[in-house]
């Protein structure tokens, strides 16, 4: 059987394991999985949904009615939890982790449980159950179906935790850079990070509702420590989205400033090149009145006629100078 954290089998087998009730378990291979009975023990299959093995399991041998496996198979589920006649449909989504991948291109993990069962689908590799599968090895996984899907989500928020917590610094070490530089090439970097928090929060919001009623299923495999667990994950999912927004509010103000700033240096420069404009403009025209070759120009034959219109020229400039000090445009 190949590690999960590669392909799966040609069959799409990624792994599956007979929990001992003790925080280990036993990998099993199809052979053992078909012959695997309620009593036996809780059962985790984890399959790769695009393997034609799989398929066929799931249509032949799962049990799992028709509804459920077409939403098991959708291309793109939205997180849902819905009871079924025998069993529970559960959707989540978990950050990408994956090498090359974007965080925020979320992973979806189809889970199907029942009271002794757990059938898990993916195609992209998931971190979250890749953990589940190293507790099983470790000796410190779950005992039951119920402890198996609360010690999944946990593990699906820490990831979707640590990408928020990691766009929350960024957002802060953008926020100390406008302050340090003129940040031209911030507004691109801002820009991003905006997008990012969006394109996770709205994946990440859903699983909120998701969670808010899954522990007020009425389903015997959770415990009431399962539902109290089940109430924190809430709680910290709300948190997360809390500090998405957070870090969305914070990029923007930032964004904002600094736009605010360019706008300003803007502002500065074409402020100059209006005073000096203002200044040259009269200058320039009495040169040019000056410079018209016709009769009649004053001081034309004049000996110091130059030094008198330069001095006389310098003079106008220090008098606007005077005058726009005066109502303090300089």
């Amino acid at each position: 059987m190949s590690d999960p954290s590669h392909a799966a089998d040609d069959g799409g087998l990624i792994c599956a394991f007979l929990l001992d009730s003790k925080g280990g378990g036993k990998p099993l291979d199809w052979k053992q999985i078909n012959e695997w009975k309620p009593g036996k023990g809780s059962l985790w299959i984890h399959l790769d949904y695009t393997g034609p093995e799989s398929r066929k399991w799931l249509a032949e041998s799962s049990g799992i009615d028709e509804i459920s496996r077409a939403a098991l198979l959708a291309a793109d589920p939205r997180p849902r939890s819905v009871p079924m006649s025998d069993g529970l449909l559960l959707i989540l989504r978990g950050v990408n982790l994956n090498e090359g991948a974007q965080p925020e291109d979320m992973v979806s993990i189809r889970i199907f449980v029942g009271s002794q069962r757990v059938v898990s689908l993916r195609h992209r590799r998931n971190n979250a159950v890749r953990a589940v599968r190293d507790d099983l090895e470790g000796h410190v996984g779950p005992r039951r179906v119920g402890q198996f899907v609360v010690q999944l989500i946990d593990h699906m928020l820490e990831g979707v935790g640590r990408v928020s917590d990691q766009l929350d610094d960024e957002v802060s070490s953008l926020e100390d850079a406008v302050l340090a530089s003129e940040g031209v090439e911030l507004r691109h970097q801002l820009a991003d990070l905006r997008r990012r928090a969006i394109a996770l929060r709205r994946h990440v919001a859903p699983e909120r509702d998701v969670l808010s009623r899954l522990q007020n299923e009425r389903v015997g495999w959770l415990t009431e420590l399962d539902r109290v667990r089940l109430r924190e994950s809430a709680d910290r999912i709300t948190r997360i989205i809390e500090d998405l927004d957070s870090a969305r509010e914070r990029a923007a103000v930032t964004q904002e400033e600094v736009a605010n700033r360019l706008s300003e240096q803007m502002n500065k420069r074409l402020y100059v090149l209006s005073v000096i404009t203002a200044i040259f403009l009269p200058l320039g025209l009495i040169t040019g009145l000056l410079g018209v070759n016709v009769g009649g120009m004053p001081l034309q034959h004049h000996p110091m006629g130059f030094a008198i219109i330069g001095l006389g020229t310098l003079g106008l400039l220090l008098l606007m100078l005077l005058g726009f000090r005066l109502r303090k445009w300089l």
